[in-house]
């Protein structure tokens, strides 16, 4: 769906109108497209701590332009606040405020992006207060950048480099287009397990990932994004969604399976499907999912049960068949769609925010099981995205959801896609039990 607005005021005359009576000012941002540069400019690493030394050297093999120190008034495209030593608040003067002065020659689009340890697992108060205190600034300073320029961190447990696989993969996620509707958040890295791929291009090269409500709108662009990416996709979603579904699974080369989700022997069904063509099984996205909107007071038993049948209790049980098999051993991969409305909440929505609330419950609490076959799972969670459903939201509060964050614009279903792709991945391995948030930095909620 086309965002009219952000168009307008992308342009010469609509940006000179905006800006004279001080509207908000959106811009069309920076999306991934096949070989092109993981950033527009040189990256600044600001820190002198072992851990900037080591990743500086890294950055500079995949022969990106580093910088140890700012060049007045060049252009850049990233800065990377290297923070993985902190002990005392104190120690986030010098670094911050040096880098701070940078911040004026972000070319539009750039990334800002810090690396830090986690506050949980600090020895002390000082350490964990100055930790935390990378959690504070990170996020305020994400709604100080304009042009399209996003601020993320990432928190790295103890014994975690600044170099291993899943730190590298998730700073070439954040730094490129792929994370273009990624804004004020955190991912932690919590083992240094991860593989980097051969082929930067086609991480999924080999998996075969099942995509549930596939049909259409994100659940399509999932399939797309990871078929473009390598893998071999078996799309499912509902016999009345069929003729969607074909169209999607011959478009990304796979196979289509009409299932309903909510069916006892879904997760059976799912898995012999896979190995009966594909061999194995490597990778779930749970997609699918409804809404059926009521203030509580005249919410219905139709209503409530429908949404957390399709929502969380499908999950649920797919998820214990994928672990009970033999086919989903070898480094599994699990990414749910949850959302904002089930971290901030969201008016006459009780039983879609009580249902994707428990998505987050269910990846936190399966995390530990999927560990000894070195896999993970993950969720992402959409704020306002551009599809369908949006399309048919009031255009007043449709205005008001797509500007009530940082970018000031809604995101893309490709943008969901993206950052499920990235956790599906070998090189996110040392990610499970997260939620990422892909919402512009939304003003409401943690």
């Amino acid at each position: 769906m086309t965002d009219t607005y952000t168009q307008f005021v992308s342009s010469g005359p609509g940006r000179k109108v905006a800006r004279k009576i001080g509207l908000p000012q959106p811009v069309i941002l920076r999306r991934h497209k096949p070989g092109q540069p993981l950033v527009p400019g040189p990256i600044l690493i600001e820190g002198s701590t072992e851990g900037a030394d080591a990743l500086a050297s890294t950055l500079l093999s995949w022969d990106l332009d580093v910088r140890r120190h700012a060049v007045p008034k060049e252009r850049l495209g990233a800065v990377i606040l290297v923070l993985d030593e902190l002990t005392h608040p104190d120690g986030l003067e010098k670094p911050v405020l040096t880098a701070a002065t940078s911040l004026r020659d972000l070319a539009p689009n750039a990334r800002v992006i810090t690396l830090s340890r986690h506050p949980g697992s600090a020895p002390d108060a000082a350490t964990a207060a100055a930790r935390q205190g990378v959690d504070g600034l990170l996020r305020s300073l994400a709604m100080e950048l304009r042009s399209g320029a996003t601020g993320n961190g990432i928190l790295l447990a103890d014994g975690v480099s600044t170099t291993s696989p899943s730190t590298l993969a998730a700073l070439r996620f954040l730094l490129s287009g792929k994370s273009a509707f990624v804004d004020g958040q955190f991912i932690t890295v919590g083992s240094p397990a991860g593989k980097l791929p051969d082929d930067v291009e086609k991480p999924l090269a080999g998996k075969v990932a099942v995509v549930t409500g596939a049909a259409r709108g994100i659940g399509a662009a999932i399939a797309r994004t990871l078929h473009r990416d390598g893998a071999t996709v078996l799309a499912v979603d509902v016999p009345a969604a069929g003729d969607h579904l074909a169209e999607v699974a011959n478009e990304v080369h796979g196979t289509a399976l009409q299932l309903d989700i909510t069916r006892e022997d879904a997760g059976q069904k799912i898995i012999d499907h896979a190995v009966s063509r594909y061999g194995h099984l490597d990778i779930v996205i749970h997609n699918a999912g409804i809404t059926r909107d009521k203030l509580l007071a005249n919410m219905d038993h139709n209503r409530w049960a429908s949404v957390l049948a399709v929502n969380i209790a499908a999950q649920l049980r797919i998820n214990e068949a994928l672990l009970a098999s033999e086919h989903f051993r070898s480094s599994p991969r699990i990414v749910s769609v949850a959302s904002t409305s089930g971290i901030a909440g969201n008016r006459g929505q009780t039983n879609y925010a009580a249902s994707k609330a428990g998505v987050t419950g269910m990846v936190r609490a399966t995390a530990p099981l999927l560990e000894p076959h070195g896999g993970t799972i993950n969720a992402v969670a959409p704020g306002f995205i551009e599809t369908e459903m949006t399309r048919r939201v009031p255009l007043v509060r449709r205005e008001v959801g797509r500007r009530l964050n940082s970018l000031r614009q809604g995101g893309q279903p490709v943008d969901v896609a993206e950052a499920i792709a990235f956790l599906a991945s070998d090189a996110a391995g040392g990610i499970s039990g997260q939620v990422l948030r892909v919402c512009g930095q939304n003003m409401v909620g943690a």
